[in-house]
């Protein structure tokens, strides 16, 4: 059954690397002239390590692990997935988290299909029922900048690798609605590419969506609507943060 998940990456993201490596490699081995040799060796690093960060740090193609414990640790919740795409986030929480339901809100813009030729709102659809969880899972099309739900409707929400998409005001404008939607005492569980060394200038500009990069630029927007830090994380490209609302909230 896990075969049929297809989160709708392109080919690119998983051999391209390799791909640039290969040419270079055979140049290295054959080629005598040692400045050359060198300027070749030198790509093929760097496109290894471009590699593995796509794949070891980010896995791009791989099912998401939920990346603290400490997330709807109750195991039971309604759950909102922001930005949720093909499903890679919300089958990370319906999988850790069996006694959850969860509402996969995306635009489902043509963006998706334009630079991959699939339909994403299809790929969510075909892998929440590849996975077995269809049924706990509400698909909302809507804009996270104004969510569709009054007050306090979720007790937990997710969102990865989207709101990083979104220009600064943008990802205010999510937060503050992220914390509206949230009951107090709520988690926010937000994962985002970093943009440090590796992912900027290893794995090039493809998966870098703006100019935030750490805790240090993310902080002021994710505190700002009154979240408070319950814990951080990164490995290599991506940044999580578990933020909780307060449990008397105004």
């Amino acid at each position: 059954m896990h075969s049929q998940i297809n989160f709708g990456y392109p080919w690119y993201l998983s051999w391209g690397h390799l791909l640039l490596a290969l040419p270079f490699a055979l140049a290295a081995w054959r080629l005598r002239n040692r400045w050359v040799r060198a300027v070749c060796l030198v790509v093929v690093l760097w496109a290894l390590s471009a590699w593995a960060v796509l794949q070891v740090g980010l896995g791009v193609q791989r099912r998401a692990v939920l990346p603290t414990a400490r997330f709807l640790a109750s195991g039971s919740g309604r759950v909102l997935d922001l930005g949720a795409g093909t499903g890679r986030s919300a089958l990370m929480v319906l999988e850790a988290r069996p006694r959850a339901t969860l509402v996969a809100l995306d635009e489902f813009g043509r963006s998706f299909e334009m630079h991959f030729g699939k339909s994403a709102e299809h790929l969510l659809l075909e892998n929440l029922k590849a996975a077995g969880v269809a049924s706990r899972v509400t698909v909302e099309k809507a804009d996270m900048r104004k969510i569709p739900f009054g007050d306090g409707s979720f007790d937990a929400i997710v969102s990865a690798y989207a709101i990083d998409h979104l220009r600064r005001s943008g990802a205010e404008e999510t937060l503050r609605e992220a914390y509206r939607v949230l009951k107090p005492g709520g988690e926010f569980l937000f994962i985002v590419t970093n943009g440090d060394f590796w992912l900027r200038y290893m794995a090039g500009p493809l998966l870098v969506h703006n100019r935030m990069r750490g805790m240090e630029d993310w902080r002021p927007i994710l505190t700002g609507p009154g979240f408070q830090v319950a814990e951080e994380g990164n490995s290599p490209g991506t940044l999580f943060v578990l933020l909780r609302k307060p449990a008397m909230a105004p």
